[in-house]
């Protein structure tokens, strides 16, 4: 017989949190092919004005909102490229607002506040797949023509043909059931099996691990696809601070074989982009020059230093 949690020692404790994550990493393996879906859906809506959209409630906005606000210091996204809703506003980034994920009618208005059109993609984020602000937010975004995405971790949550215990899932797009049943019908489903947590509903753990890795693929995929990387550098850094200037630094010196002295020249003559001044030293042109050819390289480096 299992032991109680309360008595057992941290590395116990520990051990099952770790055999935990082992499966939130394999439910996110499971699901690669609606990720990938999803990332080329956000690839698409933001290369043509479009926009990423990502809501929540709790752990599930929180964390929507912190990978849109890692997309601009990462990859120069515009502001408003990737946008992240969260029930109850900016309090509920630091505490709980008692009924914010209960309120549809607040859904609804945050798609409305923001917009949203046939051009954006929209991915709710609700673990349990019956959040009522998640829910209502989808079934706003599908009644203006937006693309809607919807991560669940609770196949319980799909609705194939009802089936003895939990089911088996490959993670591919699926419909919703009652109580989301006919409501956006159309929404793609991102299903991350990530099974019991250790402590029961806090689906801030193994849950919460699986959804920030299944964000983290979303965008970085859809960047890359947008070309802001080259190779595996980070050509589109935003140099916001003394870190980021040597980073930027080391990336143009990696990329031109220039040295670091000439590397921070062409970084500020370049109005600190990196990427400008990547090709403004291997092309020995300047930086409209520079910034022309990367417009006719849609952005990409490589056909820039190579056209």
């Amino acid at each position: 017989m299992k032991k109680p949690l309360e008595q057992m020692p941290p590395s116990e404790i520990l051990a099952l949190m770790d055999t935990a994550d082992e499966r939130a990493l394999l439910a996110v393996r499971g699901a690669r092919r609606a990720i990938a879906g999803a990332a080329e859906a956000a690839a698409r809506a933001i290369g043509s004005g479009g926009r990423l959209i990502y809501v929540g409630a709790g752990t599930s906005g929180r964390l929507g909102v912190l990978d849109a606000s890692e997309c601009p210091p990462t990859f120069s996204a515009a502001p408003g490229q990737v946008i992240g809703i969260i029930a109850g506003g900016t309090r509920a980034l630091t505490e709980a607002v008692e009924g914010a994920e209960d309120d549809e009618a607040a859904g609804k208005r945050a798609i409305a506040r923001i917009k949203a059109t046939k051009k954006d993609v929209v991915i709710g984020i609700t673990a349990s797949g019956t959040t009522p602000y998640v829910l209502a937010a989808l079934a706003e975004a599908d009644r203006r023509g937006a693309e809607t995405w919807i991560i669940i971790c609770n196949p319980l949550s799909l609705n194939p043909s009802p089936a003895k215990g939990r089911g088996k899932s490959s993670g591919a797009s699926a419909c919703l059931p009652s109580p989301c049943h006919g409501r956006g019908a159309g929404k793609r489903v991102i299903l991350l099996d990530t099974g019991p947590e250790v402590i029961r509903g806090s689906s801030r753990l193994a849950a919460g691990t699986a959804t920030k890795l299944a964000l983290n693929r979303i965008t970085t995929a859809a960047f890359i696809m947008l070309g802001k990387v080259y190779g595996e550098l980070m050509v589109d850094v935003m140099p916001t601070n003394k870190k980021l200037v040597k980073r930027a630094v080391d990336i143009i010196s990696a990329v031109t074989g220039c040295d670091t002295g000439k590397a921070e020249d062409y970084l500020k003559k370049s109005g600190m982009r990196p990427k400008t001044a990547c090709v403004m030293v291997a092309r020995g042109v300047s930086k409209a020059e520079a910034e022309r050819l990367l417009k006719a390289g849609k952005g990409f480096l490589r056909r820039a230093l190579e056209g």
